[in-house]
């Protein structure tokens, strides 16, 4: 017998049986950048944007009106700051705080956002100034149910009488990219008040086109740490909610609950941001630790390990220095075990589908095809309705194919499976969300009671074939969400997948997602629309340092890997860079010694894994700085491109300290190899960060004197 498919977070009454609520979906309004900042630079006006007036109409219709000031106003960045930047290239300045609408679901994923320069970049287009060819106007791209779109907004924002911006703003005041972005992401959904609402993995996916892994702590799997590790690693951004949440799509907005600060210091059904992670060693064992960062950029944990707790005693001096901070900045840390008891889920936002695999290859396929659910035609509903319709509903002829280069079982395939529906008005929060899923069924040649006909063939399976057959996916849970992900390990061969509403006859456009190493996906039933496919390939390096650790360290304790200078040293002269052929690189033992005292938190006299792999993502970062300033590629910087070296990285150096680092870490004539590049930049970050987490006022540091030591004799 067929299970009963379960509904999980039932907030509301679905759609009566049989009534339609379909509307197509209305794709945004697409303007032309380009063209438009040329217009006005040449006719000499700011640009003004009337498809999203800077009028009571583009904040909303309902409860939002009610907190704005009595004298509201639009003013351009101009008028509020004499200097306004649009971007900071120093991420410590891209910290953002939230305003009047209550999206800390949009800022705790934007804050994820800026921990990966190039998808927020790709998200924010950075050649925009309020200098140079500004005209009031500036655009920002969101990945919008299978495509990427360019939204253009001018930058009249909403303020209160004193010039105070009512929204999203920025901790430096001069800084407009993330108020911009809202007013941008607010003319996408329809409103500001369509933000009021939402869940961090929407804005995740939206900023990324990735697919979200939804982990429930209380259900966590034991390699937990492992999942947080590969993520913080790779190409993930990761946010989390606590419980009693109170924001979620489906919600009327009458149904928004006054915001709950906990005595531990957490706010109640609020989303936070995942910045970090370390395994610390203490004084009895090592301790894992999750740092978060509440987008309010205030109101922080105060239970262990927070910024006044006494856990970080047990710590060495210099590891609790660099990472301890002591500012209400919205940032904190707390172990693991008490984020799995005060948050209620973990979601992850991957580009590449291989954080829960483990899967070793780099190469990954992604198809999509659009569809719909059609009252009469293809709104089949669940089988749980037992209705006899369930055959109706759109069905994807899926193969799964092997990869040989995997150095997992050859009979076990990871494949990612999403389904999303499109809300139906302008208005992203008007609609409510269908309750969704989908089942995914084997289709072997030979299946019993499959004719002939149905086997690699472009025909619907018939409807009896639904009743003799258990789906692989016995148990699938049906959710209001916009977006339903599953993760499958697959044997090699054909499957069917049939996303399906709930209830029948409720209709729907919809987008069905697939990742894995190698597939083809086509819809049955003779429609024969395009399928997109294309080849995502990881262009970080991520996993090398497991192979080449693996490699030349098989003596090394698998458990609690450690190296010292001498194996760094090896590591480095012998690790196959990228784009750096024209000469041969050469870490000398002194620089692995002065590389290992700086990234040593814990006074061991030897790197974790974690601090090699903190080591391996900024050697890349300088490496790729480092060749752009190199102009005559000669492996070595002078004066001049050591100034624009540093620039780039997003450091605020003065000429003075820039100089006496050039003595410190150049040659007789002052040229720094990229060795001593390395060594100078390491330097440079860890300091800044031991400062910003010691001073109380941003202007000087007290220390006691073992602290002092720790600080100048280590480096």
């Amino acid at each position: 017998s067929m299970p009963f498919l379960l509904c999980l977070k039932k907030k509301k009454s679905p759609v009566p049986l049989g009534r339609s609520i379909f509307q197509k979906h209305t794709p945004p309004i697409q303007q032309n950048y380009q063209a438009l900042l040329e217009s006005c630079l040449k006719n000499k006006r700011l640009f003004t944007d009337d498809t999203f007036p800077a009028h009571i109409s583009s904040i909303g219709t309902g409860a939002l009106l009610k907190k704005l000031p009595r004298n509201l106003q639009w003013k351009r960045p101009h008028a509020l700051h004499k200097s306004p930047v649009f971007y900071a290239a120093n991420r410590k300045q891209l910290d953002l705080c939230q305003g009047l609408v209550e999206n800390c679901w949009f800022l705790a994923a934007l804050e994820a956002l800026t921990f990966h320069q190039d998808i927020l970049a790709a998200v924010v287009p950075q050649n925009q100034s309020f200098e140079r060819k500004y005209a009031g106007i500036f655009h920002f791209r969101f990945w919008h149910f299978g495509e990427w779109i360019d939204v253009v907004v001018d930058d009249r924002l909403p303020v209160n009488e004193v010039g105070e911006l009512l929204f999203v703003s920025s901790v430096y005041k001069n800084v407009f990219w993330g108020a911009l972005l809202e007013k941008a992401y607010a003319k996408l959904y329809g409103s500001y008040e369509d933000l009021q609402i939402g869940q961090v993995s929407e804005a995740l996916v939206d900023f990324t086109g990735g697919v979200n892994t939804r982990i429930k702590l209380s259900e966590a799997p034991p390699d937990l740490w492992g999942i947080l590790t590969r993520a913080t690693y790779s190409r993930s951004l990761m946010g989390c909610q606590t419980h009693l949440g109170v924001y979620f799509p489906s919600v009327s907005f009458s149904c928004i609950q006054t915001t709950k600060v906990l005595k531990n210091g957490l706010v109640a059904g609020h989303a936070y941001t995942v910045t970090g992670i370390r395994k610390v060693t203490c004084q009895y064992g090592p301790e894992n630790l999750v740092r978060l960062r509440n987008p309010w950029g205030k109101i922080e944990w105060k239970g262990d390990w927070s910024d006044s707790s006494c856990k970080w005693e047990l710590l060495s001096p210099k590891e609790k220095i660099l990472l301890r901070k002591k500012k209400e900045d919205g940032e904190f840390w707390m172990s693991l075990r008490d984020f799995k008891i005060h948050f209620v889920d973990l979601v992850i936002c991957k580009l590449t589908p291989d954080l829960m695999s483990q899967e070793d290859g780099k190469k990954w396929m992604y198809s999509w095809k659009s569809g719909r659910w059609v009252k009469g035609s293809t709104a089949g509903g669940s089988l749980g309705f037992c209705n006899g319709n369930f055959w109706m509903n759109p069905q994807y002829w899926l193969k799964v194919l092997p990869v040989e280069d995997s150095k997992k079982s050859p009979g076990v395939c990871n494949v990612v499976i999403s389904l999303m529906q499109k809300h139906s008005t302008k208005h992203r929060n008007r609609a409510p969300h269908l309750f969704i899923g989908f089942l995914l069924y084997k289709n072997t040649i030979l299946l019993p009671f499959v004719p002939e006909q149905y086997q690699e063939s472009n025909r619907k399976l018939p409807p009896g074939f639904f009743t003799r057959h258990q789906p692989v996916n016995k148990h699938q849970v049906f959710l209001d969400d916009r977006e339903v992900t599953c993760d499958f390990h697959l044997e090699p061969c054909v499957y069917v997948i049939v996303p399906c509403t709930l209830e029948p006859q409720q209709e729907s456009e919809f987008i069905l997602r697939v990742f894995s190493r190698k597939h083809i996906l086509r819809e049955m039933g003779g429609n024969t629309s395009f399928t997109l496919s294309k080849e995502i390939v990881d262009r970080y390096e991520g996993k090398i340092w497991e192979d080449f650790f693996a490699k030349h360290f098989e003596q090394v304790s698998v458990c609690n890997p450690e190296i010292n200078a001498v194996q760094l040293q090896r590591i480095l002269n012998n690790v196959s860079w990228r784009n750096f052929q024209s000469f041969r690189l050469n870490f000398s033992l002194d620089s692995c010694q002065d590389i290992l005292a700086l990234l040593d938190l814990n006074a061991t006299g030897t790197l974790s894994i974690q601090e090699f792999r903190v080591l391996w993502k900024r050697l890349l970062f300088y490496l790729e700085v480092f060749q752009k300033r190199d102009t005559n590629r000669s492996g070595k910087l002078d004066l001049v491109e050591l100034h624009a070296a540093v620039q780039e990285t997003g450091i605020s150096l003065s000429n003075e300290v820039c100089n006496l680092m050039a003595i410190r870490y150049g040659d007789p004539g002052l040229q720094i190899s990229f060795e001593s590049f390395v060594c100078f930049m390491l330097r440079v970050e860890i300091m800044g960060e031991a400062f910003r987490n010691l001073t109380q006022d941003g202007r000087g540091i007290y220390l006691r004197e073992s602290e002092w030591m720790m600080m100048t004799l280590y480096s």
